[in-house]
C-alpha cells in the first residue's frame, strides 16, 4: 500500500490537502443529493427503476459494494504506514467504523430474505463510494488524526462514541425486525412494529444516522463531519420517501409515528 500511495502523492503535505478536498467534495455532494431528492426517487428496493440499468442481485449488491469500506481500511492498516494508529482514540474511530461495515458487509447481506435487486447504477455509486469513504476515513485515522492527550475522556468523544453505539444497536435491531415481518410463504408489504418503528418509519435509517452522527461528534473532523452529513442527507431523504408511501398504503397506518425523528419530523 505505501508504494501506492507514494505513486500518488508526491508527499504526505499533498495527501493530507486531498483528504481535506475529498471531504469537502463529499459536502458538496450531499448538497447535491439533497437538491436531487425533490425530484427524483432514490433508485432503490422498492423505487427500483430499469433506467439505473440492469438488475444485480440483492445479497450479492450489498456484499460487494459495502465490502470495500471494511477492507481498505483494513488494508491501510495492515500495508501501510500508520504514523498515528497507535494512538487510543484513533483505534477506538477507526474500530466504529470497521465494526459497522464488516456487520455491513459479511453478515447483513446473507440474512436477507428476499429483497428486490438492486439497479446496476445504484450498486456501482456505492461501491465507489466505500472505496472513496473507506480510504477517507481510514487513512486520516491511520495517519494523520492527531488527539490531545485524554481526548477518550472528553465529553465530545464520550457522548459521540456511545451516539455511535446506541444508533449501531438500534441500526442492527430495526434491519432484524425488517426481516421477519412476513412468515414463511407470505409476500407484500407489512406495517413494521416493535423497536424504534414504534416511532419513527426510518427506524433502520434513524439509526445509521445516530451512528454517524455520534462517530462525527468522537472523531471531531471535517473527515468524519462530511460522511455524517451525507449520510444524513441521503438516509434522510430514504426515511421521508418510506413514510410517505407507507401512509399511503397502508389506511391504519399508525398516525402518531413520525418519519425520522421520534416526536418531531
Amino acid at each position: 500500500m505505501d508504494v501506492i500511495l507514494r505513486t500518488l502523492f508526491s508527499s504526505e503535505e499533498q495527501e493530507r490537502h486531498i483528504l481535506d478536498c475529498l471531504s469537502y467534495l463529499m459536502m458538496v455532494m450531499a448538497l447535491i443529493t439533497f437538491v436531487t431528492s425533490f425530484f427524483e426517487h432514490m433508485p432503490y428496493g422498492r423505487y427500483a427503476s430499469s433506467r439505473y440499468g440492469f438488475p444485480v442481485n440483492v445479497k450479492f449488491a450489498w456484499f460487494v459494494q459495502e465490502l470495500p469500506a471494511f477492507l481498505v481500511p483494513l488494508s491501510l492498516v495492515l500495508w501501510s504506514s500508520c504514523a498515528k494508529i497507535m494512538h487510543l482514540p484513533n483505534q477506538l474511530l477507526l474500530l466504529m467504523f470497521l465494526c459497522h461495515y464488516m456487520q455491513r458487509s459479511l453478515i447483513y447481506p446473507f440474512l436477507i430474505r428476499g429483497g428486490k435487486s438492486t439497479p446496476f447504477f445504484s450498486f456501482f455509486m456505492a461501491f465507489v463510494f466505500c472505496i472513496y469513504n473507506g480510504y477517507l476515513q481510514a487513512r486520516y485515522l491511520c495517519h494523520y488524526a492527531d488527539y490531545p492527550s485524554g481526548w477518550v475522556t472528553h465529553p465530545c468523544f464520550i457522548i459521540g462514541s456511545s451516539m455511535w453505539f446506541v444508533g449501531w444497536i438500534i441500526n442492527i435491531h430495526s434491519d432484524h425486525i425488517l426481516r421477519n415481518l412476513r412468515k414463511p410463504g407470505e409476500t407484500g408489504y407489512k406495517i413494521p412494529r416493535g423497536g424504534m418503528f414504534e416511532f419513527v418509519s426510518g427506524a433502520n435509517y434513524f439509526g445509521e444516522i445516530m451512528e454517524w452522527a455520534g462517530f462525527a461528534l468522537a472523531g471531531h473532523s471535517v473527515h468524519s463531519a462530511a460522511f455524517a452529513l451525507f449520510t444524513l442527507v441521503v438516509l434522510s431523504s430514504r426515511g421521508m420517501d418510506h413514510h410517505k408511501w407507507y401512509l399511503t398504503k397502508f389506511e391504519d397506518y399508525p398516525k402518531s409515528r413520525k418519519a425520522l425523528i421520534p416526536f418531531v419530523l
